[in-house]
């Protein structure tokens, strides 16, 4: 049985156990958090974003969840300068032009601010002259920095990010900077012969027998 964590990370927290960047040594990582030996991130989510972060130990899981040929759809609850139009919102919806190309559709609605958000450390920084509003933003691909770069991109520069859902994950009941264990069924060896129910087998040709003749 493969093992499946889900961990709400925290600002400023890197989503690796240990920390080899030429900076302050000090910056937290998953070890900080989470003492499960042999659990790696599906994926990554930068340091300065908070959410779901999902860990596994099975490899093929994990490439089930972060390979971009999946398009598993990702949903992140976004606090953005100002308040977009609905030109702006269409233009996120229909696909935004980056450096690496058009973006996929997404799915964008406006929510307010989520019940029981948790206040970040340090908080965010607003300028008092422009107001500021939340999305939900929900993609399915994961180019570097992709949401932060797509509301930049339209006007609404990202002050605040957070991965609510992974596929059928969520962090519901999860309190930022807590983890907690799923068990996950074992995953099909992807070389064995499946054919689907329902589905009849190929027909065959039956050989009869060959009656030898009896002797007179």
């Amino acid at each position: 049985m493969s093992r499946l964590i889900l961990f709400n990370k925290p600002f400023n927290v890197l989503s690796q156990f240990t920390d080899k960047g030429s900076e302050a040594s000090d910056r937290e990582t998953l070890s900080n958090y989470i003492n499960i030996p042999d659990v790696y991130a599906a994926g990554r989510l930068d340091r300065d974003s908070e959410g779901l972060l999902l860990l596994t130990d099975d490899g093929r899981l994990q490439a089930k969840i972060s390979h971009p040929k999946n398009k598993m759809s990702k949903s992140y609850w976004v606090q953005v300068e100002g308040r977009p139009s609905d030109a702006q919102l269409d233009q996120l919806r229909n696909g935004v032009v980056l450096k690496d190309g058009v973006t996929r559709s997404a799915k964008i609605m406006r929510i307010k601010e989520p019940e029981g958000l948790w206040p970040r450390t340090p908080p965010v920084r607003f300028r008092k002259s422009v107001p500021d509003s939340w999305l939900q933003i929900t993609i399915s691909e994961g180019r570097n920095r992709q949401v932060r770069r797509m509301t930049a991109a339209v006007g609404c520069p990202t002050l605040r990010l957070i991965r609510y859902r992974i596929g059928t994950w969520t962090i519901d009941g999860l309190q930022n900077g807590n983890w907690r264990e799923e068990e996950v069924p074992e995953m099909p060896d992807p070389r064995a012969d499946f054919r689907p129910r329902n589905k009849p087998a190929p027909n065959r040709k039956v050989r009869k027998p060959r009656h030898k003749s009896k002797p007179t």
